[in-house]
């Protein structure tokens, strides 16, 4: 963090030559805003979120914006680099003076700074705006013609914690209760504290309302902030945690199975926490369909090839910052939407809040209305994904604080 700030100092504050006074005032506001950071960090794993929530707004914040800064600066110079390199070897140009190089520094800080801004500003208003609901219509082979139109409510990715509060859990209960869902899944990072510190914010998951029950699969989030008490809170409320297990929806003639495991990445913290699928699977009927909750989508490889016929995932946020996506699909197979994979199928949601920064760039936050199809069943053909029109307000520092 100390050399990203740096490099930020050294392409606005140092490259552009400014008088002393603004020079030394620019240096110290962010040495501040750097040391805004470790402190932010801190306090949102302390038990006093509440009590220090602006502070963590404004460190949030200036993450999101240090992040744009980082990738226009990059973009900069490396269009800098390009132009420098094509004056001296396809023009034979000399080396710029002094003078041009301190106006392109100048010139390059002031487009950076108006674009970061402009970045900001949206991000903001997709973060704390409206949360969409996106319907997804997906077609499974094995499910019975009797459940045609089986409705799932996917959550994901809350992250209730440091800026995310009581107001929008609540407002997020009463708009999936309003989709009358059959069903209702979590597909983990639902917390980002402890269940002393959070656990009040959370428990009007209590009312959440589904014919066949509330499920959820753990998140790499919920191993850092305790996740055995979690999971015995999550079950006290009335939402069926599945670890490595599988329930039966409907009847044994008509119905499918859900299954859930692990966070991909939980075996690091022992203690018997894993993805372990097959566990899960183990004795099932290979005819009934199967419904997957898995929080990284990159466990759609053995989910495909055990028999899986849907995976429901989240942990990716869509990218949350664009051009972030791009990172991300080093590390995941998808980063956003409904793709298959052989005779899997896997849905990854945008998640339904958002970590750190308090912004969204190009990633819309969303409650995802999954629509089961039985392929057997006549039904006109629609869109595979369309966006409804109902929508959930989205904390702001005000209402979180309730």
């Amino acid at each position: 963090m100390a050399a990203l700030h740096g490099y930020v100092w050294l392409r606005l504050v140092h490259d552009v030559a400014l008088p002393s006074g603004p020079h030394a005032l620019l240096t110290a506001a962010l040495v501040l805003l750097y040391l805004s950071l470790p402190f932010g960090f801190w306090f949102g794993r302390a038990r006093a979120q509440r009590r220090t929530r602006p502070l963590l707004f404004f460190a949030f914040g200036w993450l999101g914006v240090l992040f744009f800064l980082l990738v226009l600066l990059g973009a900069a110079d490396v269009a800098r680099f390009l132009a420098e390199l094509a004056a001296h070897r396809l023009f034979g140009l000399p080396e710029s003076s002094a003078e041009m190089r301190l106006l392109w520094s100048r010139g390059s800080a002031g487009s950076v700074l108006l674009a970061a801004l402009v970045m900001t500003l949206l991000a903001v208003r997709s973060g704390l705006g409206q949360v969409r609901v996106r319907d997804v219509r997906v077609e499974l082979t094995r499910l019975p013609s009797a459940l045609d139109g089986f409705v799932i409510v996917q959550l994901s990715d809350v992250h209730v914690g440091p800026t995310i509060g009581k107001a929008f859990i609540e407002h997020l209960v009463e708009r999936c209760n309003a989709l009358e869902p059959d069903a209702v899944v979590i597909t983990g990072d639902l917390v980002d504290g402890s269940v002393t510190e959070l656990g009040p914010a959370v428990a009007p998951l209590a009312n959440l309302r589904a014919r066949h029950g509330v499920y959820f699969v753990t998140g790499n989030h919920e191993y850092y902030s305790g996740v055995r008490a979690w999971c015995d809170e999550l079950t006290r409320l009335g939402i069926r945690v599945l670890r490595n297990e599988r329930v039966s929806i409907g009847s044994a003639s008509v119905g499918f199975d859900l299954a859930g495991v692990d966070d991909f990445s939980a075996r690091q913290f022992g203690r018997g926490h894993g993805a372990d699928l097959p566990r899960a699977l183990s004795g099932r009927d290979p005819s009934r369909e199967l419904v997957l909750l898995a929080h990284q989508p990159r466990a759609i490889f053995e989910a495909e090839r055990l028999g899986v016929g849907l995976q429901l995932s989240g942990h990716t946020h869509g990218g949350q910052l664009w051009p972030w996506n791009y990172m991300v699909r080093l590390q995941q197979p998808v980063v956003s939407g409904l793709t298959r994979f052989g005779n899997c199928q896997l849905y990854v949601s945008n998640g339904t809040g958002y970590w750190g920064p308090p912004m969204r760039l190009g990633a819309p936050a969303e409650i995802t209305r999954v629509v089961l199809r039985a392929a057997s069943a006549a039904h006109e053909l629609v869109p595979e994904s369309i966006e409804l029109m109902g929508h959930i307000a989205a904390p702001d520092p005000a209402r979180a604080a309730i």
